[in-house]
């Protein structure tokens, strides 16, 4: 199959004009006027973008991870597909370590058999090693210090599918725990009262990443600059930004992206099981949450995940004067470098894997193709641009 007539993000994020060819589920060629295969779509008008890829989310459509089952993850991956996301990680939350394990096995079976949908990368365990001061809506009752002995029964429990794993680094046993983790999959500073000594020390045991930046963690100061501050000073640590508006100021998104550069800011939903919802009561990790206007919090008004999803986010960054080109490399290979899959998706490559997310000039959704197949089509009623509707052709 070929998309003809549109732009796209190169391997260097540039936009250029080009054909796309795919071959199975890979991306065979790429080039303009591209002739030769049996069947091509004409996407006049658009941009092809590489699929979104969503490391933090915990829920949406109703669903979450830590329901524990094979079917709320699918029913996620359904309802991801829909807004362009082509592959994620479904994250757990704070609890016990039955219902940790639950979860991750229940990860395991979608990443075997995959169900229709965005792909599942892998899971990104979000507690229970985290700060009691900073827990924001995670269980407190449950949390605990980091143990890695109980980290490895997990990671081998679900077969090596924990792709991401929270720790507070001022932790007793932090530093353990980080170094003898970071050998088995990324680990991520998160829910933490670290000062900024601590953090940066924390970096040198092993830390590349850092769990929604801003958002339960000790916050920058002229003379404080915490684990913020830490970050924004680390070269080689990535951050994660929900992008929502809620859960960082506008403002604050701006200089963040300007301070991370392209390659480290990474755009994450960390949504839960009332995205795609309308306003009413709802559950996160067994707390109840109530969602008005799109902010869902608990009983206390602590932010409690959110309702967004990375389409929406990169829409939102535009407006808030991030440029397009930095808002999708965080949305595509900064989180799969993140998580060590960017030779096989987060960008458009021949010989990766055929993931697309298609926008129209005004950013509306027109098509997301995953693993060589188109997996939505957008209505072409009141979502498609002038450019006119998606039409297969023959050649």
């Amino acid at each position: 199959m070929i998309l003809k007539n549109a732009k796209l993000f190169n391997d260097r994020f540039e936009v250029i004009r080009a054909d796309v060819e795919t071959a199975g589920e890979k991306i065979a060629r790429i080039g303009p006027e591209l002739t030769g295969a049996e069947h091509s779509i004409d996407l006049s008008g658009c941009l092809i973008l590489p699929g979104l890829v969503d490391i933090h989310i915990h829920g949406c459509a109703g669903a979450d991870t830590f329901d524990g089952t094979r079917d709320s993850i699918a029913r996620m991956a359904a309802h991801l597909v829909q807004k362009g996301v082509t592959s994620f990680c479904p994250t757990t939350m704070t609890g016990s370590y039955e219902q940790i394990a639950a979860a991750l096995f229940a990860v395991r079976d979608c990443m075997e058999h995959p169900p229709q949908g965005a792909a599942v990368l892998g899971a990104h365990m979000e507690g229970p090693y985290l700060s009691e001061g900073k827990k924001g809506a995670q269980r407190g009752d449950a949390l605990r210090s980091p143990d890695f002995a109980e980290f490895l029964r997990l990671y081998h429990g679900c077969g090596g599918a924990i792709r991401l794993v929270d720790v507070a680094p001022e932790c007793e046993n932090a530093r353990e725990f980080i170094t003898r983790a970071s050998e088995f999959c990324t680990v991520s500073a998160a829910h933490s009262e670290a000062d900024y000594d601590t953090a940066m020390q924390s970096f040198r045991w092993g830390i590349t990443h850092a769990t929604h930046l801003f958002n339960a963690m000790t916050g920058l100061h002229h003379r404080q600059p915490g684990m913020v501050g830490a970050v924004f000073d680390a070269p080689d640590v990535r951050a994660e930004l929900i992008c929502d508006g809620l859960h960082v100021h506008p403002a604050v998104l701006r200089t963040a992206f300007r301070l991370l550069g392209e390659e480290r800011s990474v755009v994450v939903s960390d949504s839960m099981r009332a995205a795609g919802l309308p306003d009413g009561e709802s559950e996160l990790g067994g707390q109840t949450v109530f969602l008005k206007n799109g902010a869902a919090r608990l009983a206390d008004g602590t932010l409690a995940g959110s309702t967004t999803n990375l389409l929406d986010e990169i829409r939102n960054l535009v407006r808030f004067g991030v440029p397009l080109r930095q808002a999708v490399r965080s949305a595509t290979i900064n989180p799969a470098a993140a998580i060590g899959r960017d030779g096989e998706i987060g960008s458009i490559r021949e010989g990766k894997r055929a993931d697309f997310t298609v926008l129209d000039e005004e950013l509306r959704l027109r098509l997301v193709m995953t693993r060589g197949a188109i997996a939505y089509e957008a209505p072409p009623s009141g979502a498609v641009s002038a450019g006119g509707a998606v039409t297969p052709q023959t050649q």
